[in-house]
């Protein structure tokens, strides 16, 4: 009975990082494009009054998938702002196009 597979949802996922991926990148701009099967982000850091920001990572994912980033994001900042307080965008900072 123990070699009994388990149902996909009750399976534990194991997880491997190396210690370049581990400490992360610092990013302050993303960018978002997608085709009728793709979402394209692409992750850059942009230094003060410089003219070039360089990519730091981009992730190539289907719509379904972004659809549930998009939700655990949400979810997500609604804890941190539960918690810590609200997230004040300014003026300048909305929607960037």
């Amino acid at each position: 009975m123990a070699d009994t597979p388990k149902p996909p949802d009750m399976q534990q996922l194991q997880v491997q990082m190396d210690d370049e991926v581990a400490n992360g990148q610092y990013c302050n701009l993303a960018l978002v494009n997608h085709t009728d099967t793709e979402f394209v982000l692409d992750f850059l850091y942009v230094q003060p009054q410089q003219p070039l920001a360089r990519v730091r990572s981009r992730i190539i994912t289907n719509p379904r998938h972004l659809k549930r980033l998009l939700l655990a994001l949400q979810e997500n900042v609604q804890r941190y702002e539960a918690r810590f307080g609200p997230i004040v965008l300014n003026d300048d900072e909305g929607r960037r196009h």
